[in-house]
This record gives structure tokens, sequence and C-alpha cells, in this order.
């Protein structure tokens, strides 16, 4: 079960049913059928995941700290473990220092449904109030998205399929 190493984190019942899934090749068409490609988006390039994210952040987070870059990047791998990451940098210019909050989402992502989009902006998103994975972090992001927990497992199933 060398293939389901984003999976490790599940049960073995989860893990085994998944693995019938690709042994009888239908992990592929459950997720198409899951995910229709009406759940497809047009969001491809940074200046609509800036738009996409902002406006995420002003339905759920308006009083948080400002979020001054969002882009796709295409050196951010699952190899490395990460699809989004958040970053507070925190710049001399002068005689001030600046800081600010910057989103960088894989470029995977312009190729994925748009719900696992979304998940991986929220996640990232609920870094600006909690920065680590605890309780109250995993409630902000289901209370930003109600099906966080389920996009995850998704996301997973999609990456297992890919390889």
């Amino acid at each position: 079960m060398a293939a389901l190493r984003y999976l490790s984190g599940y049960s073995p019942d989860l893990r085994s049913r998944v693995q019938q899934l690709i042994d009888t090749q239908k992990l592929g068409p459950w997720l198409e059928q899951r995910y229709p490609p009406a759940t497809l988006h047009l969001i491809q390039s940074d200046a609509a995941l800036y738009d996409y994210t902002q406006r995420l952040k002003q339905q759920h987070l308006r009083s948080s700290v400002p979020v001054s870059k969002v882009y796709f990047d295409t050196r951010m791998h699952v190899i490395d473990n990460a699809l989004g990451q958040h970053q507070f940098v925190s710049r001399v210019q002068g005689s001030k220092l600046k800081r600010k909050n910057e989103i960088k989402v894989s470029a995977i992502f312009k190729t994925l449904p748009e719900p696992l989009l979304r998940m991986v902006v929220v996640h990232e998103l609920a870094h600006l109030r909690e920065k680590e994975h605890n309780k109250a972090f995993y409630q902000l992001c289901e209370h930003m998205e109600p099906d966080y927990h389920q996009l995850e497992l998704d996301l997973r199933l999609f990456l297992t399929l890919r390889g």
C-alpha cells in the first residue's frame, strides 16, 4: 500500500477501501462523478487567485490582518508535503519595518476542481488567526468551509490517483 502515502493518517479500513477502488480502476470514475467537469474553475492567474482569496477572507475573516500577496507557485510540489503556504514576511524598508502576509498555492490547483482549491485557500487563510494545526485551527476551517474534512480527503484521493 505504498501508493497510499497521502492517506497514511486514515484508518486501515478506509485505506483498504481506497486500495480496492484503485485495484478495480474505479477511483478515477468515482472522483469524476463526485467532481464533474462543471466543478473545474477559471482561476488560472495570480490576479484571479488573489481576488478569489480576498472574497473568501472578506466573507469569513473581515477583521483579520490583510493579505498582501496571493499567487500560484509552480515550484511547490506535493512531494514537499505542501500544497499551500502562508508566509509572514518582515522587511526593513528605510527606517521602517514592514510586515506582510503572503499566501502561495501550488499550481496543481489550476487543474483540480474548485472545491479543492477553496479548501486549500481556506486552510491558508485560517493561518492568519491560528498558526498551529490545533483544534481551534480546524474549527475555523470548518466555519469557513463546512465540508473541509471531506474535501481534504477528496484532495488526498486525487493525489493518490495521480501517483
